[in-house]
């Protein structure tokens, strides 16, 4: 078992590793930013070792920075936790080479699923049904076309080495897609450093449903159940629940099986998402997350299974149970974000001046924030993520609107996503279950 490990990020998911290492009795080593240095991850680790400024090519994504720490401090191991390096294959390789376990996939299984492209043919060699798109990379307009003709529109362009909902436009006419496929490759070259794209038949109306996969070193794999997070705004989550309501059992049982199916096939191991678009009763996998997901509480909450645990015992070599896991009631997530929602979710980054998260039964927060804390521009706008659990369904949503009508959070110029998440969950669509990935489209102007 690791003795030490250093935590190479920062916010509520730093916070909440370092908990689970503190309950293994493992020392924690937290690499902070100079803008994160009395965070509550800095107050709560066994010891604090700042990195680099606040920008995050100088910090949280500076390989020999994390590198230096984890050596200097004598951490045996380094969890990414989510984001910033956590999918990073380069990152896990330069882990190994200096002796440091990485708490995720090898960096050979991550390179080659982190070609979303490349993985799609994977995935259908092992019997996933994929969604009708190119084989590969799309080289240039010209090809473009041709996929998008023999696909039908709409279809959405994706970055090759894209995540996080970033690096995608949607096409809905041929006219359109010259200018979105230049602007999706210049996007994914900005942000991602790699420019390559490409296309798959954007599915309309469509539930996006996750897997959770846990893999060990031993050939043993097992999923903890569905996850629907079809609430997102520009492709990203702001609601989570499971299990996903409304869908048949064994289409659910299907996707399941073919996650495990999946990872086990390209030598998965560690945590990691499946992720489905749900038509009608066909799905389609769409992509892999190598990593820790924000919303793995929702799953813990069913389950009882503390997801950041079985991640650093797999990555010790223990070898998984892999008897079905039993899930139990019904579990929901809420991402309280600085954002304002009527200005196109924009951030809204300020000092908060009060900050009072909910309470109750089966009601669980995890945050970094609290009253006098600077809600910066340099890093995701996530302040908390609101969890709860009920025997059922209805009783989740009745709990989670308590929850939110309790949260007090604000200061000069800040915004939250509060109101607009208490609109989702008083929808008629949400509350039937009947809703897509386009509800939030219709709820705000």
């Amino acid at each position: 078992m690791l003795k030490s490990i250093l935590i190479a990020n920062r916010g509520e998911i730093a916070l909440r590793v370092a908990r689970t290492c503190r309950e293994m009795g493992i020392r924690t080593v937290a690499a902070c930013s100079s803008a994160d240095r009395d965070s509550a991850v800095a107050r709560f680790a066994d010891e604090t070792v700042v990195i680099g400024p606040a920008a995050p090519r100088r910090s949280y994504l500076n390989i020999p920075a994390v590198i230096e720490a984890a050596l200097m401090s004598g951490a045996e191991g380094v969890h990414p936790g989510y984001g910033f390096l956590s999918e990073d294959p380069d990152f896990a390789e330069v882990c190994q080479a200096h002796g440091l376990t990485f708490v995720g996939p090898p960096a050979e299984v991550m390179t080659r699923l982190g070609d979303k492209a490349g993985t799609r043919t994977i995935m259908a060699a092992a019997g996933l049904p994929t969604v009708p798109g190119s084989t590969g990379a799309v080289p240039d307009e010209a090809t473009a076309r041709e996929v998008a003709a023999a696909v039908g529109y709409p279809v959405i362009v994706k970055a090759v080495a894209g995540g996080g909902g970033r690096g995608m436009r949607v096409v809905h006419a041929p006219e359109d897609l010259a200018d979105a496929f230049r602007e999706c490759v210049a996007s994914a070259r900005a942000v991602f450093g790699d420019g390559r794209v490409y296309l798959e038949r954007f599915v309309e109306p469509a539930r996006h449903v996750e897997v959770q996969v846990l893999c060990d070193r031993h050939g043993g794999g097992v999923h903890l159940g569905a996850r629907d997070c079809s609430v997102q705004r520009r492709h990203q989550k702001l609601v989570e629940e499971t299990p996903p309501p409304g869908l048949p059992a064994p289409l659910v049982e299907r996707m399941c099986e073919a996650a495990v199916r999946g990872a086990l096939a390209v030598g998965f191991t560690g945590a990691g998402t499946f992720e489905f678009l749900v038509s009608g009763d066909e799905f389609f996998f769409i992509e892999i997350n190598c990593r820790i997901q924000v919303e793995h509480p929702v799953t813990e909450m069913v389950t009882g299974v503390d997801l950041v645990r079985e991640q650093i015992n797999v990555a010790a070599g223990l070898p998984l149970d892999t008897a079905p896991v039993r899930m139990r009631g019904a579990a929901l997530e809420c991402r309280v974000n600085a954002e304002d929602p009527r200005r196109g979710f924009a951030p809204t980054p300020g000092t908060l001046t009060e900050f009072e998260p909910p309470g109750g039964p089966f009601t669980r927060v995890d945050t970094h924030a609290r009253p006098g804390w600077t809600v910066t521009p340099d890093y995701d706008s996530l302040l908390a993520k609101v969890v709860v659990w009920a025997p059922d369904r209805a009783g989740a949503i009745a709990r989670m609107d308590r929850a939110l009508s309790e949260f007090r959070v604000g200061g000069p110029g800040v915004r939250t996503t509060v109101g607009v998440l208490r609109e989702v969950l008083a929808d008629p669509r949400f509350a039937s279950a009947s809703h897509d990935t386009s509800l939030l489209d219709g709820l705000l102007p």
